[in-house]
């Protein structure tokens, strides 16, 4: 019997174990990754990089090389790749599998402040904090620069390709999962007084959440999309 063959929308964690679990029921896997950090884990299966070219580019690549089912194991806001792979598996009648991370539990004392969107959020950092923890990628500095304001400790995995649009900021290069102690180290080394974060969830990047609990920081969570 032919094994089923899977295509797997990675790039989180979840993904990298959807792929190992697979992989080991004999089926054929093969993850695609967006393709944009140049040091990813060695993942078990087929990789492939890069975009599809939307609905139309991700339907005819599925429908040319034979996939059984898909699994959307992508970080909980690339909403746009989620939209064309729900649409792309309608279209062809093919199972879709989402693997959803579980959101962070907010506990008696932790000060969250929502943000419908990134640009809230930088409204409410530059109101509420003077040096703020940032940690919602390098894609999204252009709504802070806006506001302006605090002194921004920026948490990127890789070096940006230039200068960041933000009047003062500190870059930190590192790829996680953190440990709580680490975290409430970095914080205490930058006297951090907000952090803001994406709601993400998941255990990977919890420890920020754990750390900033433990120091009575405040946090600006950004809320997942739709």
């Amino acid at each position: 019997m032919r094994p089923e063959k899977i295509l797997i929308l990675g790039g989180t964690a979840e993904a990298l174990g959807a792929a190992r679990r697979l992989v080991a029921t004999g089926a054929t896997v093969v993850t695609s990754l967006a393709g944009r950090l140049s040091d990813t884990p060695a993942i078990p299966g087929g990789l492939r990089r890069g975009g599809f070219g939307g609905v139309d580019g991700l339907a005819d690549y599925l429908r040319r090389e034979g996939f059984a089912r898909v699994v959307d194991a992508t970080h909980p806001f690339a909403a746009t790749i989620s939209a064309h792979a729900a649409e792309a598996c309608a279209r062809l009648g093919l199972p879709l599998e989402r693997v959803e991370r579980p959101m962070w539990s907010k506990r008696p004392g932790d000060r969250w402040h929502w943000a419908g969107d990134m640009a809230m959020a930088a409204r409410i950092a530059a109101r509420l904090g003077r040096r703020v923890l940032l940690t919602v990628g390098a894609g999204e500095m252009g709504a802070f620069a806006k506001a302006g304001g605090p002194l921004y400790v920026v948490r990127l995995i890789e070096p940006p390709a230039r200068r960041l649009p933000l009047r003062r900021y500190h870059v930190l290069l590192g790829r996680g999962p953190f440990g709580v102690a680490e975290e409430v180290a970095l914080m205490r080394r930058f006297r951090i007084d907000l952090l803001v974060t994406k709601a993400s969830g998941g255990a990977a990047t919890e420890a920020k959440i754990l750390a900033a609990r433990r120091l009575a920081i405040p946090v600006v969570m950004v809320r997942r999309p739709r």
